[in-house]
């Protein structure tokens, strides 16, 4: 683990070193030895963190231990060293506003600073000698560089439950049938193109065992066949013999002579041979090298007369994709199990020999809480419910067995084996990714990750190098992007682009992040039942604040982020010491801390902060020391109660996302709604900005609008409370952002225009486009986007069909048209219009009445949402051509267009949800509730129901499903039913009945009667529930 630390210094040092050379004069040619060193360790450090983990009984590998635990203590040293130096620098450098004081300072200061400098130069002299020491002393620890190769392809035997998919019997295969069927009716098809077949997921997820099923009943199908096992590092040779060898097996047949000494094309061109005329199905099991298809593919025929078909288990997304350049390639992503198929599962293992796979009452809770543990992953499940198995069923012991199922996860073989699967995928990564998928284990237990905090701390860590042509942004990406590839991160929210919102690690992948945290000091988890600060970890994470000592560790200078997730109310002192205990913090994130009200006033102090959020706080202003913070990145304000920006933001050079907007929870949908932040003169001066919203135009004294035509690296732009007379300035400074993608712009008011006519050569890149306010008419440029993929307008009152306009932009994937943005009664989408649109909303369009869908429109359509449009009569007509359809959600529509309407449409779409807000609660029902409460209405032809509130119809149609529920209790009071019919039709009683007698009073027909009894049987019934 000593490779992430040594890695993450050299990748310091490397811009230190030129970008910011100056920092480190007088030790410039230390840190390039130092430097140097650490790289020629780097090259075989990975060897030597797998060799350790993989047999640590041995005296070997305790030796690689401590010298891999000494190397990451010195490049511990060497950042404090250079952390501590540049700073130092830094101060001396930093300019006084007078000269003359600035003169005075630095000479008052000047015998204090040189001694520093000095004492820290001469440390780093230090440390550049005991990094030469451990190099040169390597081999006395029982490890040097040559034998570095050796460690990854050691073979120690070790339990392997995955060994047992080979011989499961039918009815212990539980919840891959349907997958299995969809499979071998692919591997059968009579395509004779090649096909591959990748089955792709992490670990344990049972893709051995899928890939076994498929294979065992069609391989008697094929003239040839084979199973491969190719693992981690496998040879090209030895690979292709034994595919050779199996192929003659498999149709008992005498291997050929001299295959033992065939080269690589040698026996690439014999397979070939072998195979031209015959149908063949091969099975390549757990691939990991992403370019593996380009070591086999020209062994496999592919213009064959007779089926070729190829079956890969891979954890890695991107060994499937390389296959597409030459083969027709199907990617079955393989999920954790539904709970339901998960207990199935545990229950079949656990208790198959005991209870006939049943589990009994007295485990049940526990049995379920130990499922949990596994989420839903095949491989846990099947070895901890095999353990189980064999332990005698009382609570007692399957008490012990959960509370201390982490650290049998070590101790026991078996369990041992769960780990060490998962292990391979953690030691395949690189050093940069290794660094960035421990980082999810500074989050709580099952927490989403934004996709976009995680790369800005991520970048703020310094752990995303940088490449010629891409922002760091764009490279962090390309990171997390590889992760998931891997199997290693699951995505938790998808955006409408394909791209991840939110992810999250699986929970048995986290136990191994939390110990290699511990192991390798990268981060520590405080708690109330550890709550002291040990150690040299250098990121701290608290989640929860009661008994955690923090102010008066002397140690917490190391720590380079801060962490908190607390709901309870924050020390005011321990807000106070931030400055002083943590001086060398990069990373200081508040998020959805909602008692922190203020920051440190000598904020400051931390010269290396990259990263500052107190999103979901309630701060309020930010101190005026902000300015000092020359070395940050992010600023994140959202949903606080900062309103307003210090001038000192302006020295703030290095800043690359500003992002603040706050939303009044109280207020209506107002376009005021949300409100963005007030900025002093000089924000023109952070040229580095990426993302900045939401800025208010509106400052007295500010030209906002002017100075933005100086932030030409712009990504994203918000802007809110925009004037009519502020849209030529605003055109003519977007004009000048050319590498804008994102661009979000309000009104001051709903009456005010939004002049956004003047925009003659609007960014090429922009991508994202929301316009909030009056339109005098749909901007011609927005035609001019082609690489535009999502547009939404609000409040346009648009005359003219925005339709029109927006149906032939090639990448547009999202349409949202809100608050009478189409101020027009018909909305019309031709055959051949939005021919790659995913996600379509339409709401709040009042005079809306009519939606016509040709066929061949929206073609591609997966989500639509629609609401509150009280004057549509009718469901949109050409609904049945949207094929691709997966949900439609249907929000507060019309009464009469739900309880009358024909929704026939509609049943083939998988999800269909109807949403209405009644008595102020939210209530969602399905396409067969609605069915059912429409034939409800019709079978109770004597009700009047178009008399009646929608809302006393749903009322009566929970109260029918509510009776549905409990049909026995209504056959017991069905005679208290009739008495109770027989006393309201005799007049005389009806005095008995109080409260309801004003409904019945109300009734000036037969048929408003009958609806009033009704009503009030259900009443009853009500009450006897």
């Amino acid at each position: 683990m000593a490779e992430i630390a040594v890695g993450l210094v050299v990748d310091k040092l490397i811009p230190l070193l030129t970008e910011e050379a100056h920092l480190l004069r007088g030790v410039h040619n230390e840190i390039e030895d130092i430097k140097c060193d650490l790289e020629f360790l780097l090259a075989f450090l990975k060897d030597a963190d797998a060799g350790a983990e993989k047999d640590q009984r041995t005296i070997s590998s305790h030796g690689v231990k401590v010298w891999v635990k000494k190397l990451r203590q010195e490049a511990f040293e060497v950042e404090d060293a250079i952390d501590e130096y540049t700073h130092l620098m830094a101060q001396q450098r930093r300019p006084h506003k007078h000269r003359f004081i600035s003169f005075l300072r630095r000479n008052a200061c000047l015998v204090i600073k040189l001694k520093s400098r000095h004492d820290i130069a001469s440390k780093i002299q230090e440390i550049k000698q005991r990094v030469r020491d451990i190099n040169d002393k390597s081999a006395a620890y029982g490890f040097n560089s040559t034998q570095a190769g050796s460690a990854t392809t050691e073979n120690k035997k070790w339990y392997d439950p995955r060994a047992d998919s080979c011989f499961l019997q039918e009815n212990e295969v539980v919840g891959i049938q349907y997958t299995r069927d969809r499979l071998i009716a692919l591997v059968e098809d009579e395509s004779p193109q090649r096909r591959v077949i990748s089955l792709v997921g992490m670990g344990g997820l049972g893709k051995t065992t899928l890939a076994r099923q498929v294979y065992v009943r069609v391989k008697g199908h094929f003239d040839c066949h084979a199973w491969i096992e190719v693992s981690l590092s496998y040879s090209k040779v030895e690979l292709l013999q034994n595919l050779l060898r199996k192929f003659y097996q498999a149709r008992e047949e005498p291997f050929p002579a001299g295959i033992d000494v065939m080269d690589q094309i040698t026996l690439t061109e014999k397979i070939r041979d072998y195979l031209q005329g015959k149908s063949y199905c091969v099975v390549f099991d757990d691939v990991w090298n992403s370019t593996f298809w380009a070591d086999i593919k020209n062994a496999l025929p592919d213009q064959n007369e007779k089926l070729g078909r190829t079956i890969i288990t891979t954890r890695d997304v991107n060994v499937a994709n390389f296959c597409k350049e030459s083969a027709l390639v199907d990617i079955h992503e393989l999920q954790p199990l539904p709970p339901d198929t998960a207990w199935e599962l545990f229950c079949n293992r656990a208790f198959k020999k005991d209870f006939q796979g049943r589990c009994p009452p007295n485990l049940e809770k526990l049995s379920h809480e130990i499922l949990q543990r596994c989420d839903g992953l095949p491989l846990a499940i099947v070895v901890i419910a095999g353990l189980l198995s064999t332990k005698d069923k009382n609570a007692n012991e399957w008490g012990e067995f959960l509370t201390s199922l982490s650290s049998k996860m070590e101790s026991d073989e078996r369990l041992a084996s769960i780990e060490k699967i998962l292990y391979l995928s953690y030691y395949d990564l690189p050093y940069y990714l290794k660094s960035c998928f421990l980082y999810f284990g500074c989050f709580p237990e099952d927490y989403s990750i934004r996709r976009r905090r995680l790369i800005r701390q991520w970048i703020a860590e310094g752990f995303v190098g940088p490449k010629k042509g891409k922002t760091l942004e764009v490279i962090a990406e390309e990171y997390l992007a590889d992760l998931i590839n891997r199997s290693m991160v699951q995505v938790s929210e998808l955006d409408f682009d394909g791209k991840p919102k939110s992810c999250k690690i699986h929970d048995l992948l986290r136990e191994i992040v939390l110990k290699k945290m511990v192991d390798s000091h990268f981060s520590k988890v405080l708690s109330s039942s550890d709550s002291k600060f040990r150690g040299l970890a250098r990121r701290v994470s608290v989640p929860d604040i009661s008994g955690v000592d923090l102010e008066s560790s002397s140690k917490t200078y190391q720590v380079r982020s801060l962490y908190m997730f607390v709901k309870d109310k924050i020390p005011t002192s321990f807000v106070s010491t931030i400055s002083k205990n943590f001086k060398f913090l990069k990373v200081l994130d508040f998020e959805d801390t909602p008692s922190l009200d203020h920051l440190p006033e000598d904020i400051g102090i931390l010269f290396h902060l990259r990263y500052l959020s107190v999103r979901g706080t309630r701060v309020g202003f930010l101190p005026t020391s902000i300015g000092k913070l020359e070395n940050l990145e992010t600023l994140d304000l959202k949903q606080s109660l900062v309103y307003e920006l210090p001038v000192q933001i302006s020295k703030l050079h290095k800043l690359r996302h500003l992002l603040a907007y706050n939303i009044d929870q109280k207020a209506d949908f107002h376009i005021n709604k949300q409100r963005g932040i007030k900025v002093k003169k000089g924000i023109g001066r952070l040229k580095a900005l990426q993302k900045l919203y939401f800025l208010e135009a509106d400052t007295v004294g500010v030209d906002v609008l002017k100075e933005l035509s100086e932030l030409t690296e712009l990504r994203k732009l918000g802007m809110k409370k925009l004037r009519n007379e502020d849209g030529k300035t605003l055109c003519c400074s977007i004009q000048k952002m050319e590498h804008l993608e994102s661009l979000d712009i309000s009104s001051i008011s709903e009456k005010e225009t939004l002049d956004l006519e003047s925009m003659s050569s609007p960014p090429k890149f922009l991508q994202r486009l929301y316009l909030k306010g009056h339109l005098r008419k749909f901007p011609e440029w927005i035609t001019e986007l082609q690489n535009l993929i999502g547009i939404r307008i609000s409040r346009s009152k648009l005359e003219d069909d925005p339709l029109n306009a927006l149906q032939n932009l090639p990448n547009l994937l999202e349409l949202g048209i809100y608050y009478d943005a189409y101020y027009g009664e018909k909305m019309h989408f031709e055959q051949g219009a939005f021919p790659k649109l995913k996600v379509l909303d339409l709401y709040d369009l009042s005079k809306l009445n009519s939606i016509v869908i040709e066929e061949g429109a929206l073609c591609n359509l997966e989500t639509f949402e629609i609401g509150l449009c009280p004057q549509l009569k009718e469901v949109p007509s050409g609904f049945q051509h949207l094929r691709n359809l997966e949900r439609l959600l249907v929000f507060e529509m019309p009464a009469h267009l739900l309880m009358f309407q024909n929704f026939q449409s509609m049943q083939t779409i998988p999800q269909v949800r109807f949403t209405f807000f009644l008595s102020g609660e939210w209530y969602r029902l399905a396409l067969k509730d609605i069915s059912k409460l429409q034939s409800y209405i019709q079978e109770h032809n004597e009700v009047d129901w178009n008399s009646l509130p929608f809302e006393e119809v749903l009322i009566i149609y929970f109260d029918v499903m509510f009776c549905s529920v409990h049909r026995q209790r209504l056959y017991e009071v069905g005679g208290a039913l009739k008495t109770l019919r027989c006393r309201i039709l005799r007049k005389s009683e009806i005095c008995s009945l109080p409260m309801l007698r004003p409904m019945l009073n109300m009734s000036q027909n037969k048929v408003q009667f009958w609806t009033c009894i009704y009503k009030i049987e259900l009443h009853v019934l009500w009450l006897c529930f």
